[in-house]
């Protein structure tokens, strides 16, 4: 039958949710910080003794040839008394104490001692298991608000969700059941602080994997998500198989997989495009829901795109306060310059004209042609969510958009 003390040791630590090894040494600890109140000056050891299942004091002395110190020091004759010849200076030799004089404050520090190790280990519990879960969509209840922040509850702990990294579009309650992504855990004299959010792209990419089979099972990536949180957001799939439609894939029969998602982020809306290794052709994808005329690599190293639409799609492509634009670019990597046709043309007969005008009518028209022809195409690379935003050439207000790609139009509102 088990010890009625390690019983409770084992109750305590899956309690806690501790090793039942962090309770005995708490226990230690406590019981050498008590005994140091009640046999000042000594050096003192306690040790659990799994065959008694008792904790055990001693108090520890150094042998030495003449004492100084008698709370510390053991002379070597005396210990040679002892020990035999086995015994030599500056070795260490253990006493036992009685632990029934601690006390009543002895035994509160005890308490005290115990009660802070536990903690710690607590803490240091949820921060190991938390750090290797940033990235993860966690279900949620909202605890409390706190400045604009609110506290939410994950089973046994509370997370904050900041004000920053909260949707304008989403408003909570406390109750409310709430899904967002873990974005950090940081050490604070409070104990560990899990950091969520619902405006990370993250969480539009976890969602995309729980609501759609053919990203989970790896059949479609995901190669780039960028959101204005509550407003718009833009992203990227490719297929690994010819046969499978990457955005058709997204949105579903009907649009039902990324309406599914749409309602989870509170009405946000949700442009799906299909990346390409060629950057001309990806942009002109994330550009989406306007249609584009043509695109010519600007400058191919500082990656400059000028990018032409029908004079009616401007304000479309350029997108609310130019957000559509601002979020191709971001999503691309590429600085995305947009005109409409008339615009290029007064800008290439301005060019021609200023030409003509130094004499060199044969320059004007190598000016014309090169204006009109789209350079060579680089490979684009993955990582294209920080890109610096859109330069473009005007803003206007854009009509509410109503397809999800480039190629395939359906409501996502």
């Amino acid at each position: 039958m088990q010890n009625p003390l390690l019983q409770q040791i084992d109750a305590i630590a899956k309690e806690k949710g501790v090793e039942t090894d962090v309770i005995i040494g708490a226990v230690q600890d406590a019981l050498e910080a008590a005994a140091r109140k009640k046999y000042k000056g000594e050096e003192l050891k306690a040790r659990f003794n799994p065959e008694t299942g008792d904790f055990e004091l001693f108090s520890v002395k150094k042998i030495v040839a003449e004492v100084t110190d008698p709370a510390t020091q053991f002379s070597l004759a005396d210990a040679q008394q002892l020990y035999g010849d086995e015994a030599e200076v500056d070795m260490e030799v253990e006493f036992p104490k009685d632990k029934g004089e601690l006390g009543r404050i002895a035994a509160q520090t005890a308490k005290q001692v115990i009660f802070q190790k536990v903690r710690e280990a607590e803490r240091e519990n949820v921060y190991a298991e938390y750090s290797n879960r940033v990235g993860e969509v966690v279900n949620g209840v909202v605890k409390r608000f706190e400045n604009g922040d609110i506290i939410m509850e994950l089973g046994r702990i509370e997370a904050q969700l900041p004000r920053k990294e909260q949707s304008r579009a989403e408003n909570y309650a406390v109750g409310d059941r709430v899904r967002a992504v873990i974005r950090g855990v940081n050490r604070s004299a409070k104990g560990p602080q899990i950091v969520l959010s619902r405006t990370d792209p993250a969480l539009l990419i976890k969602l995309f994997e729980q609501e759609v089979p053919e990203i989970y099972d790896g059949t479609v990536m995901i190669r780039g998500a960028v959101r204005e949180a509550g407003d718009r957001a833009k992203v990227a799939v490719y297929s690994r198989e010819r046969d499978v439609d990457p955005v058709g894939a997204c949105v579903g029969m009907k649009g039902t997989r990324v309406q599914s998602i749409i309602r989870e982020l509170r009405g946000e809306k949700i442009d799906i495009v299909e990346w390409s290794e060629d950057p001309v052709l990806f942009v002109t994808n994330a550009i989406s829901p306007a249609k584009v005329q043509r695109v010519s690599i600007v400058d191919d190293t500082e990656k400059v795109m000028e990018v032409i639409v029908e004079d009616k799609q401007l304000s479309l492509a350029i997108g609310k306060k130019g957000q559509n634009v601002r979020l191709a670019a971001k999503l691309t990597g590429w600085k995305i310059d947009i005109k409409s046709e008339e615009e290029k043309r007064r800008e290439v007969e301005k060019q021609f004209g200023d030409l003509e005008i130094g004499g060199g009518e044969g320059a004007g028209e190598a000016a014309l042609e090169a204006s009109d022809t789209p350079a060579e195409a680089p490979e684009v690379l993955e990582g294209a969510a920080d890109a610096q935003a859109a330069e473009t050439a005007g803003q206007a207000e854009a009509a509410e958009p109503t397809n999800l790609a480039a190629e395939e139009p359906a409501k996502a509102e």
